[in-house]
C-alpha cells in the first residue's frame, strides 16, 4: 500500500522534518506458536506487521487492516500487549519519524502469509527461537506479545 493519501498531503506540508505519529503493530501468533514478519523493501530487514493510523480509525482495526494489507491473513485481536514509542526512524527518501505504537497480539484465522502489498519482498511466520534480528523495540513487543503478562507502557 505505501504511504496513504492523508501521510502524502502531511509529509507534503512538513517535507522531511520529524513527525510523532500514532501507528500500530500486531503482532501475529499462530496455533503453533510462530510469530508472522515482514521483510521490507525499502531496507531489507524484518519487522513485525504494522503502519500509521487512518484518521477516525480505532487502533485495533487498524492491526487488523494492517496483517490483511502486508500477508494475506485475516486476523482477529486477542489482546492488548502495551504502548511503546519508537526511536527516530530516517526513510531511505530522508522522511524522520518517531512513532508511538500500540501493540496487539493476534491470531490468524483464514488465509496463508503472501506477499500482498508494495511494502514486502517476504512474509513468513517464525518460531520464537528461530526469529531473525529485529529493531531492539520491535524485539521487546514480540517478547512480551510472546509472555503472558499485562500491558506493557512506559514511564
Amino acid at each position: 500500500m505505501g504511504m496513504s493519501d492523508y501521510m502524502r498531503a502531511v509529509r507534503a506540508r512538513a517535507g522531511h522534518d520529524l513527525l510523532l505519529l500514532p501507528a500500530v503493530s500486531a503482532v501475529v501468533v499462530d496455533v503453533a506458536g510462530r510469530v508472522l514478519l515482514h521483510r521490507a523493501v525499502d531496507t531489507g530487514n524484518w519487522h513485525t506487521i504494522g503502519g500509521v493510523l487512518e484518521p477516525g480509525e480505532a487502533p485495533a482495526a487498524a492491526a487488523v487492516r494492517e496483517v490483511f494489507e502486508e500477508t494475506g491473513v485475516t486476523a482477529v485481536v486477542e489482546r492488548l500487549v502495551g504502548v511503546y514509542t519508537t526511536p527516530e526512524v530516517r526513510y531511505p527518501n530522508g522522511d524522520l519519524t518517531m512513532y508511538v505504537v500500540t501493540t496487539f497480539r493476534c491470531r490468524p484465522v483464514a488465509g496463508e502469509p503472501i506477499v500482498n502489498d508494495d511494502e514486502s519482498l517476504e512474509v513468513r511466520y517464525f518460531a520464537p527461537d528461530e526469529l531473525p534480528t529485529l529493531r531492539p523495540d520491535q524485539a521487546l513487543r514480540v517478547a512480551h506479545a510472546l509472555a503472558d503478562c499485562e500491558a506493557y507502557f512506559e514511564l
